[in-house]
């Protein structure tokens, strides 16, 4: 360990009386009750170089499991800190199914797969899907996205193609029923596998196969998972198969930020654990490093009109803070006129800078004219979640298009554009290639181009499938020694790409940017040629590529951590994140709580998203309101959300009501006019 690094008892010495309970306990399933901001990750970063300094551990039998890339990158990063090289090498920190990819490329051929086989995305899926309903459903495709999300939920379950087919009530379950059975036959002739079978396929081996099992359970001497209320059935199973018998573990989760019930999470999972582990330990962190006392206050408050499966409270040794704002707004063009004004009133007025600003909404409709007002008020902001250049469709195709160029065993890149623009290569054609390519132990592009194909595709699909293999092969000789660029944009004349992309585009003004996306990646291809040249004359379009890929992943990171600018996004998507101030805008009935929420009788989950918002703020909270809203090109009236009516009335400022003394507003409305002199005068 380098002189630098603090040693694991200064690192124990800094964490509270429950966070060090929560550490020590290694022997048997331990479960951490985790309030919002209460260090759990701390705690779980902390425990793993506890395992593996103090207790004996070697980092390659110890598994962390987390729900996204940048949580998991972040505690690698943080644990990586902690220790030597030596001592880190081998350690597993990812995501649920990062685990299930890599216990599937180890177990490949047990699960009926070649090697290097295709991950299907969702877009992948959804394209399947599609072609099942036109080519085998008389052109349902209006149903893709419901039967996709269904097929979804019941790998999630558990549920086999069979007993979807067995157990359909209704004629839309019973036709998603039947594009599963005939999805899974595709994928499997594909040697492809969809985003949930990375945890459908796992579970499903390790429950099947004693000696598999026992393999990896004895690879796996701890187990720590965190957001443990966010796992579905499938993730459930593969915690408790992979747990075995040693049954060491330490879940961590917060029943009261379970707010994911819309694709599959079942906080139940954690009532779950007390019968399933009836030794189970409860550590509870209830100190919350984050928020002011008004905050936590007013959070607490709230989540207490819930049931808990565990009773807690958050508390704080910070201040009490400031009274919580609620502006009531005349409509949804006041409010977001009233929020973009404060933001920059207090950004000049305090000096604080944009990036300490967020404003949460249940919905994205609710941002579109949130940015009008930002841009007016000239303030920067950042959508979270925005698209990133190499996420765009049309940058997609032309990519796999490359790859395919580069590497003829790509079989994702091949499914992808094989029938893109169309060619009539539908999945049957396809289904019979993928046959052939595993009788042959070859790729998807390479059979393709066998001669015994002919046996079994006939007609245009026949001609169709073999007019792209001499193409591409063509295109492939061309590129040898030759400027790749002008070889690509032959590629894209010849399939009129462009034309492709203006007749799937909604109007010409789209496409238009779309195909100059196009433009700008030919650009940085020929740049990233140029510059290659320069140090090896011998360079290739893969380097290009891959140079390309590396780019774009680094600047989205560099644009994450340095831009100073308001940050709007979802109340789904702040999960996880924190602000010095917070603006949590559109708290109506029929919002939020959402109407659906209302109908299905659900507010419990409605009521865990509010006070994830609420949570989010570490220094000031301003709640927002309009008193009217357009919908369907009517003006409606709204009622307060019934979440206000839960809030602690003490600790409350409204603003903008009926009742509201002359003097506030005017004062108000003086502070905002000063505000906007300064912004102009500078």
């Amino acid at each position: 360990m380098s002189q630098s690094m603090p040693s694991i008892s200064h690192r124990l010495r800094n964490l509270n009386e429950r966070q060090l309970d929560a550490v020590k306990q290694i022997d048997g399933p331990l479960l951490v009750l985790a309030g919002a901001g209460s260090g759990k990750t701390s705690v779980i970063t902390t425990k793993i170089a506890y395992l593996i300094q103090t207790c004996g551990f070697k980092a390659n039998s110890i598994i962390a499991v987390t729900f996204t890339n940048k949580a998991a990158r972040e505690m690698k990063e943080r644990v990586v800190g902690m220790l030597s090289k030596q001592e880190s090498r081998g350690l597993s920190i990812s995501t649920f199914h990062n685990l299930g990819l890599r216990i599937l490329r180890k177990e490949y051929r047990r699960a009926g797969l070649k090697e290097g086989f295709t991950l299907f995305d969702s877009q992948d899926s959804l394209s399947l899907i599609k072609e099942i309903l036109d080519k085998e459903f008389n052109g349902q495709t209006d149903s893709a996205a419901y039967c996709q999300n269904t097929v979804s939920n019941w790998k999630n379950d558990l549920t086999t193609p069979q007993e979807a087919m067995t157990n359909a009530d209704t004629e839309e379950f019973l036709l998603a029923a039947q594009v599963y059975v005939q999805y899974q036959r595709y994928l499997r002739a594909y040697n492809a596998v969809d985003f949930d079978d990375l945890i459908l396929l796992p579970v499903s081996l390790l429950m099947a196969d004693a000696e598999l099992r026992d393999r990896w359970q004895n690879k796996v001497r701890y187990l720590l998972v965190d957001e443990c209320q966010d796992t579905n059935a499938s993730q459930y199973e593969l915690i408790r198969l992979l747990a075995g018998f040693r049954r060491c573990f330490t879940l961590v989760g917060d029943d009261d930020q379970s707010i994911y019930a819309w694709r599959g999470a079942r906080p139940e999972n954690l009532e779950r654990l007390s019968v399933d582990y009836p030794s189970l330990k409860l550590v509870k962190l209830e100190q919350n490093y984050r928020s002011t006392k008004t905050i936590l206050k007013a959070a607490n408050t709230l989540i207490a009109n819930n049931p808990h499966i565990y009773d807690k409270a958050l508390w704080s040794d910070h201040e009490e803070g400031d009274p919580i704002r609620v502006m009531v707004t005349r409509n949804e063009d006041a409010e977001s006129e009233r929020v973009a004004a404060e933001i920059q009133s207090r950004h000049l007025r305090h000096e604080i800078p944009y990036r300490d600003f967020a404003i949460l909404y249940r919905g994205n409709h609710q941002a579109r004219l949130l940015e009008i007002k930002l841009q007016a008020y000239r303030i920067p902001y950042k959508m979270n979640g925005g698209t990133s250049f190499f996420s765009r469709a049309e940058i997609k195709d032309l990519m796999s298009y490359l790859r395919l160029l580069v590497n003829p065993s790509d079989d994702n890149a091949f499914l992808r554009i094989v029938n893109l623009p169309r060619r009539e290569i539908g999945p049957a054609t396809l289904e019979k290639v993928g046959n052939l390519a595993t009788e042959r132990g070859v790729s998807l592009f390479e059979a393709s181009g066998y001669k015994e194909l002919e046996d079994t595709v006939t007609g245009r699909s026949l001609k169709s499938l073999q007019d792209f293999e001499r193409w591409m092969s063509n295109l492939r000789q061309r590129l040898e020694g030759a400027s790749p660029v002008p070889v690509i944009e032959q590629m894209i004349h010849d399939m009129d790409y462009y034309g492709w992309i203006q007749e799937q585009t909604s109007s010409n003004k789209a496409g238009d940017r779309r195909i100059e996306n196009v433009r700008f990646l030919l650009d940085s291809i020929q740049r990233m040629m140029e510059s290659a040249w320069e140090e090896d004359e011998t360079a290739g379009l893969d380097q290009a590529i891959s140079k390309l890929l590396l780019i774009d992943m680094l600047e989205r990171q560099e644009e994450e951590e340095d831009e100073d600018k308001v940050q709007l996004l979802t109340l789904h998507a702040s999960k996880g994140l924190e602000y010095p101030h917070v603006f949590l805008i559109g708290c109506e009935e029929e919002l939020l709580p959402h109407r659906n929420s209302i109908e299905n009788d659900d507010i419990e989950e409605e009521r865990r998203l509010a006070y994830v918002g609420i949570t989010r703020a570490k220094k000031t909270l301003c709640i927002t309101l309009a008193a009217k809203r357009r919908q369907y090109g009517e003006e409606i009236d709204c009622m307060p959300s019934r979440f206000l009516d839960e809030l602690p009335e003490e600790d409350l400022v409204w603003e903008g009501r009926s009742d509201e003394g002359e003097s506030t507003k005017k004062e108000r409305g003086q502070a905002s006019l000063s505000a906007l002199k300064a912004m102009l005068n500078g």
